[in-house]
């Protein structure tokens, strides 16, 4: 049915008035938008688990909607994706792109590719150079070959296979190297900022070939070379005007909305997005693609302060998760891939590939070499600036707008946008691993530190710990418990403090991987960054004085997912002893001036996923880790100590197992300290009667989430009462008068413990995670779990379900112990006492009698 595009109307009257709404201009632009979305994220999670960016996913779908796979029927084609909706779906698509360029243009920022330096100057003029370059020689192979070809103008063609070939795509490069965790490594901060070269030569480029593309190939005239002259000239006149004229009042606008005026005046983001619209229309009026004003607009956009934000978190969500999948379906309606068929054009697309993938990986791996970066590192970066992608396809597309790519040509070069940047992700992981080995010296657990220390007087035992940090409510405890911990004058504490950041597909997140990578700090919260920048380094900075402390930041932004590997990563790293991880709860207390100065409790929860990562920490961790359960440590008032000293108190809970035991250790060290008071609450079994013997049996069906989990390593039960035993004579030897020491019976293991949570004679109460529990603990096996991973006297005093008030902050120790390597859930299993020797002989069991 061949419909006169003059003669669609926007809406339908609706199917009981006999209208089919998708012979429709919008209700069909609806129904377009929804299956473009549902094909690209379904592929997006097919290709989640190859570590491939999102751009594959949508690139793919758009091919897959397009004449190449469900395309090839025509019913579904000339319905979903009729020739007169064309015209409305690019209109809209290319609204995205506007905005989408604009993104790109706030990402890069001109003074941190100045500082950069000639390195990465160098690798980009190369990796640009070579390809161009390979590109004009195949541009020449493929006018001879392919039909139709030789129709365009000679120089156009050229400069557009060379900008093909040569271009690197900054966005999906940050993504990518987001993704394989180099982002803040020495490789990807030089491709990333190669990459900003190579982006910005690229539009340049582009930039000429779009003004020298003259009628296309339909025979037309071709136009004048003074043409593309005045085309080139008004295009620098119109950049020089944006960054002298226009760059210096959007400094001003910026100025305005800077942090300390909190809000940003709603007129100046009207004005801003406008301003986008306006420059891609002078740049399309010139003569140049209207993308290239919105781009270069970006670029005028100050990248400090509040108001490049709170653009991005306008518009980038809608653009890049509504708008642009509607360019790549577009794009995917205009490829063919049935084109290339016979021997020749696959020989070509052949070609292509390895022309572009030698060009650019060759090319900056010889002056990669040349800047004495190592071998390794030098092919990997060769590699990264092979990503092509997005800003690959807009060429392509622009170049087939302005008839200088046939359908051949343009089926040929999307392949292999999409094959090049496939590859990146799996041929980086097989080149370039960074050394992950952990050093022989490493003290893993606080219970070696004290061996090591007790053999050699003379030695400074130096502890390692490294603290995670979701947000600025993290730090007053994090402070306080590592204030606790700095001993002696034989002991000196490194703390290596890491701020954990999700990392989205927001524009946002790789913004700020270039602020954190700037400063060497985090950039936080949107309004009080500099004030808690200055809480957390004036706060170290006096223990770093004393010489007592050091202290190190360092900013970790990675996917949720994958976010432990950094954390364990790290912490072998730096050789650290214990990991503090903040729960993924917080609790504080809020005055309500409304109501008589009432204070009540508010509950911050970060999610599930961070509680995963915490999860996944614990399992993975090569060391001690401590989970931090704040319910307002360090904040409100302070007990003052005898000598009017201020005080922390501290409880250790303690019931036996090498959980407790590094439990002890650590409050060993923070006795120590003259402000600290510590008391170690004991329980100690009473004789039970025989009918109470049970061994806990692993429980296949049970999931760890709701059930906790303990070590199914076969251990020597005697052996580890004697250790327990030990560990506490030692610790009192050792403390003697300075330390508290309460003795309770195994009655009501519960209620002693909230009772404990209850009381505010505690600050701070540290226990063992239990993975290898006393009979008390294992007793309560099968407790409800509302926590698991706090380990069953962790979640008593964490849990909200207890229907009891806890006060007290909780600190939750899981030891490293390589015999501990695997736990599992399990179940209880009364037992006589002569069978209790039979019943407990499998691997999967633990033996809790209390009498043999």
């Amino acid at each position: 049915m061949t419909v006169n595009i003059t003669s669609i109307k926007t809406s339908s009257n609706g199917i009981w008035q006999g209208d089919n709404p998708l012979d429709y201009a919008f209700p069909l632009l609806i129904v377009q938008t929804v299956l473009v979305l549902v094909v690209s994220r379904s592929l997006a999670l097919l290709f989640k688990p190859l570590r491939q960016p999102k751009v594959i996913a949508e690139i793919v779908g758009g091919i897959l909607l397009g004449p190449s796979a469900l395309g090839r029927n025509t019913n579904y084609l000339h319905r979903i994706f009729p020739s007169w909706s064309t015209p409305t779906l690019e209109s809209v698509a290319s609204i995205g792109l506007l905005f989408f360029l604009f993104l790109v243009g706030l990402e890069l920022d001109l003074n941190s590719i100045r500082r950069s330096g000639k390195k990465a100057f160098s690798i980009a003029a190369f990796g640009i150079s070579v390809p161009f370059i390979c590109g004009i020689g195949v541009a020449i192979v493929l006018r001879k070959t392919v039909d139709g070809s030789d129709k365009v103008g000679f120089g156009q063609f050229l400069v557009f296979m060379g900008v093909a070939l040569s271009i690197t795509a900054f966005p999906v490069l940050a993504r990518i190297l987001a993704e394989l965790k180099l982002l803040t490594t020495r490789v990807g901060e030089t491709a990333m900022a190669a990459a900003a070269f190579n982006d910005l030569a690229a539009w340049i480029l582009l930039a000429l070939a779009i003004a020298l593309a003259g009628s296309g190939a339909d025979g037309g005239k071709s136009k004048s070379p003074l043409v593309s002259i005045w085309v080139l000239l008004s295009g620098v006149a119109f950049v020089a005007f944006m960054m002298l004229v226009i760059g210096p009042v959007m400094k001003r606008v910026a100025q305005r909305c800077s942090a300390e005026n909190e809000a940003v005046n709603e007129v100046y983001i009207c004005i801003t997005l406008a301003g986008v619209m306006v420059s891609g229309f002078i740049t399309d009026f010139i003569g140049i693609h209207s993308i290239f004003g919105a781009f270069v607009f970006g670029l005028t956009i100050p990248k400090t302060g509040n108001f490049a934000e709170r653009l991005i978190e306008r518009i980038e969500d809608f653009v890049l998760g509504l708008l642009l999948p509607l360019y790549f379906a577009s794009s995917g309606l205009k490829t063919d891939v049935t084109k290339i068929s016979g021997g020749k054009a696959w020989g070509l697309l052949a070609l292509v590939i390895s022309t572009a993938c030698a060009g650019k990986i060759l090319g900056t791996f010889v002056v990669a070499l040349m800047c004495r970066i190592p071998v390794r590192e030098s092919i990997t970066l060769g590699v990264l600036m092979n990503t092509k992608g997005l800003v690959e396809l807009i060429v392509l597309n622009i170049g087939k707008e302005k008839k200088v790519l046939n359908d051949e040509i343009f089926a040929i070069l999307v392949l292999m946008a999409l094959f090049t940047t496939f590859i990146t992700t799996p041929l980086v992981m097989a080149i370039y691993k960074p050394a992950r080995g952990i050093a022989d010296k490493t003290i893993r657990k606080l219970g070696d530190m004290s061996t090591h220390s007790s053999k050699d007087k003379n030695v400074v035992e130096t502890l390692r710990v490294l603290a995670c940090i979701h947000g600025p409510t993290n730090i007053p405890a994090i402070i306080n418990l590592i204030e606790s911990t700095r001993g002696t004058k034989n002991s000196l504490l490194k703390v290596f403090i890491m701020h954990l950041v999700e990392l989205t597909e927001r524009s946002s997140s790789i913004i700020m991987v270039q602020r954190a990578r700037k400063n060497g700090f985090p950039f936080f919260n949107r309004f009080n960054r500099d004030e808690w920048y200055n809480r957390l380094a004036g706060a170290f900075q006096a223990y770093s004085q004393l010489g007592r402390v050091m202290v190190r930041s360092t900013t970790e932004i990675s996917s949720l997912s994958t976010m432990h590997e950094d954390v364990c990563h790290v912490a072998e790293e730096k050789r650290v002893t214990m990991i503090i991880l903040p729960f993924h709860k917080n609790w504080r207390m809020e005055v309500d001036e409304e109501n008589n100065n009432e204070s009540h409790e508010v509950i911050e929860n970060a999610g599930h996923e961070w509680r995963g990562v915490n999860q996944r920490v614990l399992k993975n961790a090569p060391c001690s880790v401590g989970v931090l359960v704040d319910r307002g440590y360090g904040h409100g008032s302070k007990n003052l100590g005898s000598e009017g000293t201020v005080t922390q108190r501290i409880c250790i809970v303690f019931f036996g197992g090498p959980d407790d035991r590094e439990a002890l250790e650590l409050g060993k060290k923070m006795a120590e300290h003259p402000a600290v008071e510590v008391t170690v609450v004991r329980f100690v079994e009473q004789d039970a009667e025989s009918g109470n013997n049970f061994v806990l049996r692993q429980s296949p069906g049970k999931s760890a989430d709701d059930s906790y989990s303990f070590a199914i390593t076969k251990m020597n039960r005697q052996k580890e009462l004697e250790l327990d035993e030990n560990a506490m004579e030692v610790f009192r030897s050792k403390c003697g008068e300075k330390v508290k020491y309460i003795e309770k019976g195994s009655g009501n293991v519960v209620e002693e413990v909230v009772a404990l949570g209850e009381s505010v004679d505690y600050d701070l109460i540290i226990v063992g995670k239990g993975r290898f529990p006393s009979t008390m603990v294992a007793e309560l096996a099968e407790r409800p779990a509302e926590h698991a991973e706090l380990g069953p006297i962790g979640d008593i005093l964490t849990s909200s379900t207890t229907g009891h008030k806890m006060v007290s902050s909780v600190l939750i120790i899981q030891q490293h112990d390589v015999a501990i390597t695997e736990d599992a859930p399990m179940y209880k299993v009364k037992v006589h006492d002569e069978n209790v020797a039979e019943v407990s002989s499998g691997r999967h069991e633990i033996t809790v009698a209390n009498a043999v």
